[in-house]
This record gives structure tokens, sequence and C-alpha cells, in this order.
């Protein structure tokens, strides 16, 4: 099922929540407990290989957000949202990228080959555009949109990502 309920993330919520996600008690979610759709490494801003509570509240509040956009275009209810309703909701958290590069994205991350997706192919989107953006941020010093790297900062670039 498509449909997901999460709620705004609450500092109550989040206390309740952390402990149930963080089996081992140890104070930091470890990439084993941390669901697998959510990919670790763009909370873990410490390297820790887990994220500890605010990282946590944090990766909430994201997918909260991813929620709320996904809902807002899911106008039918059907638990998908096509190329154009995934354009909107993207240009809602600030992208600005061609048509062609969204028929891309709805090609990769289309997992049933219907020219839509899901909301956790929509998330999934999410967490990669984020952690490309993070990674080409890092070489766009003058904040134009423009990168030029060599060919081992290129590769550096892919396996920080992958």
């Amino acid at each position: 099922n498509a449909k997901h309920s999460l709620v705004p993330a609450s500092p109550y919520l989040i206390c309740v929540l952390f402990p149930r996600v963080d089996k081992d008690r140890s104070g930091v979610i470890s990439d084993s407990e941390l669901q697998q759709a959510l990919s670790n490494a763009m909370f873990d801003r410490e390297n820790k290989g887990g994220v500890n509570f605010n990282e946590f509240a944090g990766v909430w509040k994201y997918i909260t957000d991813w929620q709320n956009i996904f809902r807002t275009y899911d106008r039918d209810n059907s638990g998908f949202i096509d190329k154009n309703e995934l354009k909107q909701a993207l240009t809602g958290f600030g992208y600005r990228l061609s048509d062609q590069f969204y028929s891309t994205l709805i090609e990769k991350f289309d997992r049933q080959r219907k020219g839509q997706v899901a909301f956790d192919d929509f998330i999934q989107c999410c967490i990669v555009l984020q952690r490309l953006t993070d990674v080409f941020r890092r070489y766009d010093t003058d904040q134009d949109g423009w990168i030029q790297v060599s060919y081992e900062q290129y590769l550096s670039m892919v396996f920080n990502i992958v």
C-alpha cells in the first residue's frame, strides 16, 4: 500500500520514536537499525555509521516534509505522482530542472514502469537528489551552478554518494 500516515515531528513524538528505532539503546541508531530506504549517509553528518537523536529528528522532518509535498500533488490519492506532479513537487523544494531531467527521474525511480512514482520511490528520489546536490555544492564554490572537476574528483564525488 502506497499510503503513509506520518505525523509532524513533535519533540514528544521524537522522544518516543527514537528509542524504538535505537534497539540496542546505544544513543545512536546504527545502519542496521535505520530503515534501508532512509539512506543513512544523508543524515549521518559526523560519519559515525549511524544517526544520533538530533539527526533522527532531522530525518523525521525530511520525511514529513516529503510526505506533505507528495500528498499535495497526489490529487487523486492514488499513492502515485506522474512526471508533471513530480516536477511541481520538487520545485516546491527549490529544484529547477529541465523537463528532460524529470523524464530521467521518472525512468530511474518508477519501479512499476507506469510513468509515475510511489511515495517510497519519491523519498528515494529526494534522498538521491539531496545527496547529489550536497556533493555538487561543495565544488560549486562561487554558487553559479557550474563546477569544473578532474576525473579523480568526479570519481570521488560519485563514491561519496554511492
